[in-house]
């Protein structure tokens, strides 16, 4: 191997393991981020996230750049980055891209999933099915991972990127109201319903339920209001 191609070689390993620490500061601070486990409007301090999770400085920094860009933090020269506020006004327009999103989502869903996909949503009907035995930190992650999995079997990568993002917001709304929110396995098993249908194959029904899910997501946060 030339000195040019060994050094062409150790740079893009390089580059895929900055990529892999990145990507590993990005899940561990959109984890918390959502869940609120990083309250709103606290401080991010990068040099402290990087010692935490034993990585450099820049993967923090990258990390943080693309969950700004998703509305999770906010930057402020000379002051820091912050979790960004969880705004209840925020609410009304979420449910209006989500209402037009969601059912999409389900129907090509329904009509695309592949038997990769179709297996990942059985075993999540299976964790639905037992949801009522489960403790609050895993129903909402459970409710996350039911909705990846759909988006992902819309096929669609575009329309996955964007549901995620709208579905990390409406969730951390969500957290701001567990302690007060009843029901809160009944909620997550509304999904069974959805997925059954998704799974055989009937497009319309799965979008109907769809958004009902999101309708019924907004009244239920607004009751609280």
């Amino acid at each position: 191997m030339s000195v040019a191609v060994e050094s062409r070689s150790q740079s893009q390993s390089r580059s895929q393991s900055q990529l892999s620490l990145t990507e590993q500061a990005y899940r561990d601070l959109l984890d918390r981020l959502v869940t609120l486990q990083i309250p709103p409007g606290a401080p991010i301090n990068d040099v402290h996230v990087a010692a935490e999770l034993r990585v450099g400085r820049t993967p923090v920094r990258e990390a943080l750049k693309r969950l700004e860009a998703e509305r999770l933090v906010v930057s402020y020269p000379r002051r820091g980055t912050f979790a960004t506020e969880v705004q209840i006004t925020d609410l009304g327009y979420l449910t209006e891209v989500r209402q037009r999103l969601e059912p999409l989502a389900a129907s090509m869903a329904a009509r695309r999933a592949s038997p990769v996909h179709k297996a990942a949503l059985t075993d999540l009907l299976d964790e639905l099915d037992d949801a009522d035995g489960a403790d609050v930190d895993e129903l909402i992650r459970l409710d996350m991972r039911v909705h990846r999995a759909l988006y992902a079997a819309t096929s669609n990568p575009f329309l996955e990127d964007t549901l995620v993002r709208y579905d990390n917001l409406a969730t951390r709304i969500w957290c701001l109201f567990l302690d007060r929110l009843p029901g809160l396995a009944g909620h997550v098993g509304e999904h069974g319903p959805m997925v059954r249908a998704v799974l055989a194959g009937e497009e319309d029904q799965a979008a109907v339920l769809a958004a009902e899910h999101v309708t019924g997501f907004e009244a239920a946060i607004r009751a609280l209001l």
